[in-house]
């Protein structure tokens, strides 16, 4: 009594999960008890159970048929299969061969067993999909002046404290304000390590705390927050059909016209052309709808697709739609971005040069003194690294900042200038050194103390660690051409291309510029790919074959504008994403061969080997479900 009174919940549940599943097992029952029935004998039995089969197995697919015949004047293969099964039962009445009724009744038994599959492998690539949507937390614990309390997260402010417990959900992106932990990002950027964060990181929302508490200050709106952008990205892949998908579409409405001419055709001509009688001419173009219809060519492309968006969303690679993941895998030339892509972004104090007389911590301490007034990325890279060494520095006044020149201040009523060689009027032995550092493209900072060379600071903005490697890897994959567009001087840009291995270089370009260099590019090469991270960087990635920004240090102008975004700023995923529309290539292709070849054999068959319904009705809906499996392959790594 218990087992029942739980498995009927239990069974309900699965049925309203699963519709499609539940009318395919409810058809194919009845579908058994009517053949067992005519069998027996009990004709009106069976007379009475079939038609329940046809009308619980085929409904989904008659009301889409007719719904695309109705509304959108378009002829669709699930009407061809529900004509087809009414005409075997016709025929079958008509004949008193009543076991044709049966062959359209297993007709539709197996289309809706092949709809249930293909459903349940769209679903699975689906759950892969939405399983980043799951990340996001309802709720939030607000720290106030009454107390700690919990609020939607929709209701969240800028500037709001929250405090996140141990093995919690970050809720929302913020910066940390008190505390220390580990938080693994696995989900947002595909980093398998944890990763430590500390007073002044910034965490993003859906990722997971680790063993300490953490007190964070919300530094934008959670609708603007790292894994809502990435849920609104992924929900638009999922909608946008790629070329070859629309192609295929477009063929489809005309490729099922033709089959319905030329069906009509075969059930008409051919008993006064071959003599055939007009029961086996009809059931034979009954056949031919069957095996002819485009069921496994549709199912060729979308599955595929959506497994390998699904496939890069697991690794940090987030592809706005299927075609450009069709695009990747033709990929022959790309173009980067120099700063914040193959750069870190972030200056830092590369070597100290004292003059004669002077040590490294007499110029880096009196030149943080000042600087720590600047606003300047250079002037707060020489204070990190002063910090960094733990060095104190003296207070100044009289502190006046020259944009784009330098620094000056009075540190001990000493005046301390800190900038370019002509602000700081230098000239000195060091001059051959500065010389140097800059052909290295490095920036280099001299220091004075009333007109005395103190000595020179070389800061660079220093390169990715991955970025060598990735360009080596992405040439060794057939990548011919790899270009590097960047605003800076051409005597820097030259100096970071020879480390990374780099033969073409577009220097000194204003945004305008990267657009006309990428269109260059593209009458070349063809099929040219954009990395960028800023707002300078958005006319080229949209101009580009396909636009790929970097996703935490991309600014959102370029998130918006890009087509492909690496969530973890992580290189090497370049060389994943191009793999990945390779291997999706690739299936795609073999899918449509396998598709088209199966109908074609099945076509012969049916006119030289004359099978039967169910034999047709199985060849052509098991290369639909082949098809379909196959494009989840793409689901693996």
């Amino acid at each position: 009594m218990t087992s029942n009174s739980l498995s009927i919940p239990r069974l309900s549940r699965l049925a309203a999960e699963h519709p499609d599943a539940a009318s395919a097992a409810l058809c194919g029952i009845l579908v058994i008890s009517g053949s067992l029935a005519l069998h027996l004998g009990w004709l009106g039995l069976a007379l009475l159970i079939l038609p329940a089969a046809y009308v619980i197995g085929g409904y989904a697919s008659a009301r889409e048929g007719l719904t695309a015949l109705f509304e959108e004047h378009q002829l669709d293969v699930d009407l061809l299969m529900i004509v087809a099964a009414l005409g075997a039962a016709f025929l079958g009445l008509w004949r008193r061969e009543y076991y044709l009724i049966v062959d359209g009744a297993v007709l539709i038994l197996i289309f809706a067993i092949s709809g249930a599959l293909e459903g349940y492998a769209m679903q699975r690539t689906d759950r892969s999909i939405r399983s980043l949507m799951s990340l996001t937390a309802d709720t939030a614990r607000v720290i106030a002046r009454d107390g700690e309390r919990e609020i939607a997260i929709d209701s969240l402010q800028i500037g709001d404290r929250l405090l996140v417990k141990p093995g919690e959900i970050i809720p929302t992106d913020a910066i940390i304000v008190a505390g220390f932990s580990t938080i693994n990002q696995a989900s947002i950027t595909g980093e398998s390590m944890p990763v430590e964060k500390t007073v002044g990181d910034e965490v993003y929302g859906g990722t997971i705390n680790g063993a300490g508490a953490l007190q964070l200050e919300v530094c934008k709106n959670p609708e603007s927050s790292l894994i809502q952008r990435v849920i609104r990205l992924v929900q638009q892949a999922q909608t946008e059909a790629p070329p070859s998908q629309l192609f295929v579409e477009k063929f489809e409405r005309g490729y099922a016209k033709l089959i319905v001419i030329l069906g009509l055709l075969l059930a008409i001509l051919p008993p006064f052309i071959l003599g055939w009688n007009w029961e086996d001419t009809i059931y034979r173009a009954l056949i031919f709808l069957v095996v002819a219809s485009p069921c496994a060519l549709m199912a060729s492309i979308m599955p595929a697709l959506l497994s390998g968006i699904a496939n890069g969303a697991r690794q940090g690679i987030l592809f706005k739609s299927g075609a450009q993941l069709e695009i990747m895998g033709k990929i022959r030339a790309i173009a980067f971005d120099k700063t914040g892509t193959l750069t870190t972004g972030k200056p830092q104090v590369i070597r100290i040069v004292p003059a004669a007389g002077y040590t490294e911590t007499e110029v880096l301490q009196l030149a943080a003194a000042v600087e720590v007034y600047s606003e300047h990325s250079i002037g707060r890279s020489i204070v990190e690294f002063a910090k960094q060494q733990q060095l104190d520095f003296p207070n100044a006044t009289d502190v006046q900042a020259k944009i784009g020149a330098g620094i000056v201040g009075k540190v001990n009523d000493m005046l301390i200038a800190v900038g370019k060689a002509e602000f700081v009027e230098a000239t000195s032995e060091l001059s051959q050194i500065s010389q140097q550092l800059e052909a290295e493209g490095k920036t280099v900072v001299w220091v004075t103390q009333e007109s005395q060379v103190l000595g020179i600071i070389a800061v660079a903005d220093t390169l990715r660690p991955e970025a060598a490697a990735t360009v080596k890897r992405l040439q060794k994959l057939g990548v011919e051409h790899i270009i590097m567009l960047t605003g800076d001087r051409a005597q820097t840009a030259q100096y970071i291309a020879r480390e990374l291995g780099i033969n073409e270089v577009y220097a000194e370009l204003l945004p305008e510029d990267k657009v006309s260099a990428i269109k260059q590019l593209q009458t070349k090469y063809q099929t040219v790919a954009m990395v960028g991270d800023g707002i300078n960087d958005a006319p080229a990635l949209a101009q580009a074959s396909a636009g790929i920004a970097m996703g935490i240090s991309g600014s959102d102008v370029a998130l918006e504008t890009a087509d492909i975004v690496l969530m973890s700023d992580r290189l090497e995923q370049l060389v994943h994403a191009i793999r990945l529309g390779r291997r999706a290539q690739n299936v795609v292709k073999q899918n449509i061969v396998f598709a088209l070849s199966c109908i074609v054999l099945l076509l012969a068959a049916n006119f030289v080997g004359n099978i039967t319904m169910p034999l047709g009705v199985i060849g052509h809906e098991g290369s639909t479900v082949i098809v379909t499996l196959s494009g989840l392959r793409l689901l693996r790594n």
